[in-house]
């Protein structure tokens, strides 16, 4: 037999010792397991100087959305118990989705600013914070469209139901004519108390400033106001909206 023969099957038969592949396979499980370990350590720790993305989403170990940072173009929609709901309006700025535990929507921040071709200024800005299961109590905004410039802090009294049963109105009202949605809505907001402003306070686009106080039906009941000429006055007004008492001064 030649020797290169012999020696080849020599080899075969230390590469098919049992012993050989025990410990040839306790020897790959070793290398598997600290490559595994070492990659989810480095995972966790992991340090990075630029990153450069359309879209973050951090989320919980289960894998519940609890903040989105987002660019205009893939801006999530609305998010209640883990469902994301299509909301195309929300693409007309970037920002950032704050999720609750359950993976409600809570709130958000969102900016946008642009010149159009005629040469005016689009800008905005809104940050604001939602009830549970709700939509927004408090919002702060900041703007200018062409030459009206606005900021202001408003406050809302929000019903004390889910907003689900707001979305599901929303889907069979979609499916009435044209014609019967406003009645259909009016119906539902009789028994639904929502969006009712109770404190705006800011800036104006006219120039003035103000402060408006307003009852549990959002009825402006006291103004106080600086007017863009520099104008101070307050005004109490009943609940038709008539002014009762005002007192100015120049």
């Amino acid at each position: 037999m030649p020797a290169a023969l012999s020696q080849n099957g020599a080899t075969m038969r230390f590469l098919s010792n049992p012993r050989f592949l025990a410990v040839y396979s306790g020897a790959l499980t070793i290398i598997f397991a600290a490559v595994v370990l070492g990659g989810a350590a480095m995972g966790r720790n992991q340090a990075f100087g630029i990153i450069t993305a359309r879209r973050i989403n951090i989320v919980e170990p289960d894998g519940t959305v609890r903040l989105t940072i987002s660019n205009r173009a893939d801006f999530p929609g609305a998010w209640n118990r883990k469902k994301e709901y299509p909301r195309p309006d929300r693409r007309v700025a970037a920002g950032m989705l704050f999720m609750s535990e359950e993976g409600s929507e809570q709130g958000g921040f969102l900016w946008g600013a642009s010149q159009l071709p005629d040469g005016s200024i689009q800008n905005h800005a809104h940050l604001s914070f939602d009830q549970y299961e709700e939509n927004e109590v408090f919002a702060i905004d900041a703007g200018q469209e062409g030459r009206d410039k606005f900021s202001r802090i408003t406050m809302v009294d929000q019903g004390d139901f889910p907003i689900e049963e707001k979305r599901k109105a929303n889907d069979e009202i979609d499916k009435l004519p044209a014609k019967d949605q406003d009645a259909a809505w009016e119906r539902f907001f009789a028994t639904h108390r929502h969006d009712v402003q109770r404190l705006p306070l800011g800036r104006s686009p006219n120039g003035s400033v103000g402060l408006e106080l307003r009852d549990t039906s959002g009825r402006v009941r006291v103004v106080l106001t600086v007017q863009a000429s520099g104008d101070p006055v307050l005004q109490f007004l009943n609940e038709n909206g008539k002014v009762v008492r005002e007192l100015a001064g120049k």
